[in-house]
């Protein structure tokens, strides 16, 4: 039995699980399961291989894209040059571990992302949040020909707060991304703290939550005219990503 699983805290909102126990249904995929892993802290991650000594593989979500690091062995480029992971391999070999760290975001944002950026039409980006999945959406939009700034609560060296968001400033965007938590299940009436009124039709909204698909950033931004892009089509691009990773080099 190979299993794969999902850890980060809490994970009510996810659908990792089912989507995996679906696609494994409907492909007819036999020895496979996918289990979620809630854990309080990212120290409790040794002690979840040590007792499932079957586990292959391993998707990351919030809040451990970035602490995760700590406990890999291998990185691709993309996560050393990121600073996040969201899929771990896992490989046993003389009574050892070794776990590789790689970032399947920056598929889901590329394919969710590549038909607003073609040709120009958002080439200034406001990424809201600076956790795991900014750092992501940033390195990814970034080598699309896309400027970014990058939205936090506290100000650092080089990152807005949202009150420095102005209405000039927002006019400048073309593409707004939600990184953060806020609208996620259960909290779905929670939103980026932005000035929704300066939003036009010339915005693109990206909302990186999936659950529920119409958040309530998306919601706010289509009743004043932005094309909305969910979270949906991240998910599902990003997890069949996933699970190319983990059967690379399977027999």
């Amino acid at each position: 039995m190979r299993r794969f699983g999902l850890i980060g805290y809490p994970l009510g909102h996810s659908f990792s699980r089912t989507y995996f126990s679906e696609k494994f249904q409907r492909e007819k995929i036999s020895g496979c399961t996918y289990e979620n892993f809630p854990i309080r802290s990212i120290d409790e991650f040794p002690d979840l291989l040590r007792r499932n000594p079957d586990l292959a593989g391993l998707n990351v979500t919030i809040p451990y894209k970035t602490e995760i690091l700590k406990y890999v062995n291998i990185t691709e480029d993309s996560v050393d040059q990121i600073g996040a992971a969201n899929v771990l391999k896992i490989k046993r070999e003389y009574g050892k571990t070794y776990v590789s760290a790689f970032n399947s975001d920056v598929n889901g944002i590329r394919d969710s992302l590549v038909p607003c950026t073609r040709g120009g039409k958002a080439s200034r980006v406001l990424i809201l949040g600076t956790g795991g999945s900014s750092k992501a959406v940033d390195w990814t939009v970034r080598r699309m020909g896309c400027e970014t700034i990058l939205v936090s609560r506290s100000r650092h060296q080089g990152i807005l707060t949202y009150e420095d968001l102005t209405p000039e400033l927002v006019a400048s965007v073309q593409l707004i991304v939600n990184t953060t938590p806020l609208g996620m299940f259960p909290d779905i009436d929670t939103k980026p703290p932005i000035n929704y009124d300066h939003l036009t039709g010339n915005h693109i909204l990206f909302d990186l939550v999936y659950n529920p698909e119409m958040t309530a950033f998306l919601k706010t931004g289509k009743e004043r005219g932005c094309k909305i892009i969910t979270g949906m089509k991240m998910l599902r691009s990003q997890a069949d990503r996933s699970w190319e990773i983990w059967n690379e080099d399977q027999p």
